[in-house]
């Protein structure tokens, strides 16, 4: 039995705990009601924990004050998600009551659980029974219960776990919605898998494969041990990241270069930047042809061969990583100097989004939103971009919220503002209303009451089989939402279409607006268009390429 937890083993435990969440995240997924295509809560959770424990991998603890501060430090920042927040906000809670400890015993990890449900429900508007935070709550009361009666931090977890489980499968009874379903609530069950995950490193379990994220699973280093010399054609395995100088430029000709000087091309790409894996013998070449597309951002190059030779002689290989001074303090994000009262940073995915946003004035777009959380980093990154005093904030999505505002606080000299907008729609709305020299406060209001002036409406697809709210909905099926809620489903897009044209929404809008997505070519957008016109003849509508993925229509009404 593990009484007393020290620095090095509590990084062990997150480390363990990542790869435990990732190994399963599809199963939390799976627990997901709602069947539209999502960023879903165990790919959310897992890449939140997953930040963390590429930290405590790169950054030794002597003391559980010092692995707990980075853990939180971690999380916040690689939040994504409600989930992925609540998580953060746990461990935070933890990082606070661990501070200043040496290690922990029992009766210390307990207080630590208790004040980080604490932290979660505090920061929560309106706590839900039958979620994470009861699942939560529940587990820390049996912590401080089992601590009273065996004060080791093994014993502590097991309890928690245990009764955790508990809580865990009365969600169904909780929440109606899970109880139709009949499944128990994701977020819940994806934290007793990291706290199992920890258990399980505090016993010497052998953990599931290291945590990988869900980038495209393409390899930046080669298999080493399963080449030899002779098969290492191109020496340097080079990957970098270029920030676009335009949304839609073209990089077929850049793809074609670098298959003429290297091999094994990967490129992913979004609105705003590309990622290039490739291996090549003139690594400067590749770069310098690359800053024809956009401006630089990040680089690594590592020879292949020197890397074979140190592996076949059982050496440990060179990598940059070795660069990285395992001592200095954590890089700063830089901070642009201010240049002006107001700066906006919002987020959106697709080419057509990002240029109605910079055309209405936004300083940063980040790519994302329902099939993607952007992380909590991602956000802080722009609002440090933006060479503003005040920045507001427009996530756009409900589900990015909670990861906008925990950037609050976090830049100094920098106030951060978040007008929680559900839909870009209302994104949209908010800034015909800003008011440039206004003071914050009017323009909060003001951007406040836009937004709930208007009305969204989204047409996408079922991801899974369902019987939600009434509608029994098959895989594949045609889906709208209405205000976030379900409006109907059809096999048609037509007849989908019709429908929503006919709801009082549009009937009684003035102005209405069609973002049409990536996947509706321009004939099919054309008669959605001449279809609201007709179905919708009092209203001002306009038809315009969002090239969002995902969603086949984005349609606002106000």
């Amino acid at each position: 039995m593990i009484d007393i937890i020290d620095g090095a083993l509590f990084q062990r435990m997150v480390v363990h705990a990542a790869a435990s969440i990732n190994a399963q995240k599809q199963s939390i997924n799976e627990l997901n009601v709602f069947p539209v295509p999502d960023g879903d809560t165990g790919t959310n959770m897992s890449l939140t924990i997953g930040t963390a424990a590429a930290e405590a991998k790169k950054k030794p603890a002597t003391t559980v004050a010092q692995a707990a501060a980075t853990n939180a430090s971690a999380l916040l920042r690689g939040a994504r998600g409600n989930s992925g927040v609540i998580l953060s906000l746990l461990f935070r809670g933890v990082s606070k009551a661990l501070k200043d400890h040496d290690t922990a015993d029992g009766v210390a990890l307990a207080a630590a659980l208790h004040e980080g449900v604490s932290a979660a429900y505090k920061a929560v508007m309106k706590p839900a029974e039958g979620t994470i935070l009861t699942v939560s709550r529940l587990a820390a009361k049996a912590a401080a219960e089992a601590a009273q009666e065996q004060n080791s931090a093994e014993h502590v977890l097991e309890a928690a776990i245990a009764h955790g489980q508990e809580a865990l499968a009365e969600t169904i009874n909780q929440n109606p919605v899970l109880k139709k379903a009949g499944v128990v609530d994701a977020g819940g069950k994806g934290f007793l898998i990291i706290l199992q995950g920890m258990l399980d490193e505090m016993r010497g379990i052998p953990a599931p494969q290291d945590y990988r994220d869900d980038a495209p699973q393409t390899k930046d280093k080669a298999d080493f041990m399963a080449m030899s010399q002779e098969e290492i054609t191109f020496a340097f395995d080079t990957v970098f990241i270029v920030r676009k100088a335009q949304p839609d430029v073209n990089l077929g000709p850049f793809r074609t270069y670098l298959n003429s000087i290297g091999d094994s091309l990967v490129i992913g790409e979004d609105d705003e930047a590309f990622k290039v894996h490739v291996h090549t013998n003139i690594p400067g070449n590749a770069l310098n042809e690359a800053q024809k597309y956009g401006t630089l951002e990040l680089a690594k190059i590592e020879n292949m061969r020197t890397q074979a030779d140190d592996l076949a002689a059982g050496r440990k290989a060179q990598s940059v990583d070795d660069l990285e001074d395992d001592h200095h303090e954590e890089k700063q994000t830089t901070v642009a100097p201010v240049e002006k009262k107001y700066g906006v940073v919002a987020v959106c995915a697709g080419g057509g989004l990002a240029s109605v946003f910079r055309d209405l004035g936004v300083d940063g777009i980040i790519s994302g939103g329902q099939t993607m959380n952007p992380s909590t980093e991602d956000i802080l990154r722009e609002i440090a971009r933006t060479p503003a005093e005040t920045v507001f904030v427009l996530p756009n999505n409900k589900n990015i919220i909670m990861a906008a505002q925990q950037c609050v606080g976090l830049i100094e000299g920098r106030e951060v503002v978040v007008i929680p907008t559900r839909t870009v729609p209302q994104g949209i709305s908010t800034l015909l209303v800003m008011d440039p020299e206004g003071p914050v406060q009017d323009n909060v209001d003001a951007m406040t009451e836009a937004m709930s002036h208007v009305h969204t409406s989204e047409v996408t697809y079922a991801a899974r089989n369902s019987d939600f709210d009434g509608f029994a909905i098959q895989e594949g099926d045609y889906m709208a939402l209405s205000d976030g809620q379900l409006f109907g489903t059809a096999k048609s897009m037509e007849e989908l279409l019709e429908n929503l044209a006919q709801a009082e929404t549009q009937q009684t809008a003035e102005f209405i607006n069609i973002f049409y997505g990536e996947d509706v070519d321009e004939e099919s957008a054309g008669k959605a268009l001449a279809l609201f016109q007709r179905l919708c003849p009092n209203a001002e509508i306009t038809l315009l390429s969002g090239g969002q993925p995902v969603y086949y229509y984005m349609i606002s009404a106000e």
